[in-house]
């Protein structure tokens, strides 16, 4: 469907869509830096407004039975898988996605697998065996009896990022309602038209009033506004680590609860008998995969140094293959950056690394194309007191360090302040799992770079708080509440 440059986008508050309070603000397409959008912007009464109606309409939603709300979240999955297709132009210019990552995990796809799962009821309840209880001053004798239930949190504002916006979206959305929370979407502020035709779904769907709401805005005073509201009573944040610490900081005066997924930094150890073709496959499949914008990436390889000079020369011959270009031409590998700020913090990152004396294997200069473009940079002889090695570049930047032994590969694999997904690719899958178990990485995984869908998410140390996916996306939206009596 062709993009309506001219739409008048709305947010969607207790069921209706309604004009923004605070005006509009232009999204640009990275690949062309031309308009595609006016986003709407919402003001700070109207985040209040948003929070409030949430509030209300939690009690009715909590109260339905959980078959009852998996009917609603089957249907929007449904009423996504339907339109989505329509979706894609809009998607891939305000993200500047190719066009097969658009079609394949940007819309549809992986957002409709999370609504489908959901859709069918889980039951995290149990009854705790009784255990005999003598006569005391807190009551008689008997068998004490209890019933763990899963209750849900309640009202939950979900901020998200600009890398996967429907995606990311739907991991929050499909979990939350399934737990029987109301919800608020705060999406990314570069890309946030995807979100606004998701509403559109959420109403054909006939969710009730103010289940699902939508509220956006160019600054931060819409998403304060969230955290500092008494109506909402959990945050579940995706984004960098430094406005995660400022989300659990604020959002700590009113005893918040936190979904985070934040920055992360993947190591990936090589050791001396892996396959090191294989290993730079899987390692370039992330290298390029949406222009690097992805927190799972294997950015930090640490590789054993009998095949570090193999292992470099691999990852340079693939890095030649990727074609840096048109987002929606179908051989495109690589796509642009979606600001221009963030092109230019990545160049800064680039040089600090050549200033600190590694080298630049390939990449590192601008490509001479229109938009926010970054060729895929190697940066090898690197040692991990570097910048470019200690923090995130959300690009498609790897740097490569030497070691000598297993233990010397875990003590850098773990000198770093995230922990989020790491990986080991070795030719001995026994040996891949004991130094995987040493990683502090909330997921690790062994010469394979897919992840299991309905395995817990999240990260150790400054790469968040709390899992989710699968039966571990109900635990995160709820609360245990546990019910004892004497029988």
């Amino acid at each position: 469907m062709a993009i309506d440059v001219d739409k008048n986008w709305q947010l969607l508050i207790n069921g209706e869509w309604v004009d923004p309070a605070a005006g509009t603000y232009e999204i640009i397409d990275p690949a062309t830096t031309k308009v595609v959008g006016n986003a709407p912007e919402a003001s700070v009464e109207q985040a209040n407004d948003t929070a409030a109606a949430a509030k209300e309409a939690f009690l009715p939603w909590k109260n339905l039975s959980r078959e009852d709300r998996c009917e609603y979240i089957g249907r929007l999955g449904e009423e996504i898988a339907k339109r989505s297709g329509d979706w894609v132009d809009t998607v891939q210019a305000e993200t500047g996605a190719t066009i097969g990552t658009t079609e394949n995990l940007q819309v549809g796809g992986p957002a409709v697998d999370r609504f489908r799962y959901y859709a069918n009821p889980i039951d995290l309840d149990e009854n705790l065996r009784p255990i005999p209880t003598a006569k005391g001053p807190l009551g008689p004798a008997g068998m004490m009896s209890a019933h763990v239930k899963r209750q849900p949190v309640g009202v939950v504002a979900a901020i998200t990022p600009y890398n996967f916006p429907v995606t990311n979206v739907a991991g929050k959305l499909a979990p939350a309602l399934a737990a029987g929370c109301t919800t608020i979407i705060k999406p990314a502020p570069q890309d946030p038209l995807g979100i606004f035709l998701l509403g559109e779904a959420v109403d054909a769907a006939g969710l009730p009033p103010g289940v699902v709401n939508i509220v956006n805005g160019a600054g931060p005073e819409v998403p304060s506004a969230l955290v500092d509201s008494n109506d909402v009573d959990m945050i579940s944040f995706t984004g960098s680590s430094p406005v995660g610490a400022k989300i659990m900081e604020n959002g700590g005066k009113t005893m918040k609860r936190l979904l985070m997924e934040l920055g992360g930094k993947g190591a990936a150890i090589v050791t001396d008998d892996a396959d090191i073709g294989a290993t730079a496959q899987a390692i370039a499949t992330v290298w390029g995969f949406h222009s690097g914008q992805i927190c799972t990436a294997p950015t930090r390889v640490i590789c054993h140094r009998s095949v570090y000079d193999q292992l470099v020369e691999t990852l340079k011959t693939f890095a030649g293959f990727m074609k840096v270009g048109d987002p929606t031409e179908r051989d495109t590998i690589i796509g642009p950056v979606i600001t221009e700020i963030h092109r230019d913090r990545v160049e800064a990152f680039i040089q600090s690394g050549k200033d600190a004396g590694a080298t630049v294997v390939c990449g590192g200069d601008r490509p001479e194309l229109d938009g926010y473009y970054v060729a895929p940079t190697l940066l090898a002889d690197c040692t991990p007191d570097m910048h470019v090695v200690r923090e995130e570049a959300f690009a498609p930047v790897i740097v490569i360090m030497p070691y000598d032994d297993d233990e010397e590969a875990v003590h850098l694999a773990n000198d770093s302040d995230y922990g989020l997904y790491s990986y080991v690719f070795s030719g001995d899958t026994m040996r891949a799992f004991a130094i995987g178990q040493q990683i502090e990485s909330g997921n690790v995984g062994l010469n394979v770079i897919q992840p299991h869908m309905e395995a817990p998410f999240g990260g150790f140390k400054m790469s968040g708080v709390g899992r989710d996916r699968g039966k571990y996306g109900i635990e995160a939206y709820s609360e245990l509440q546990s019910i004892n009596w004497i029988g």
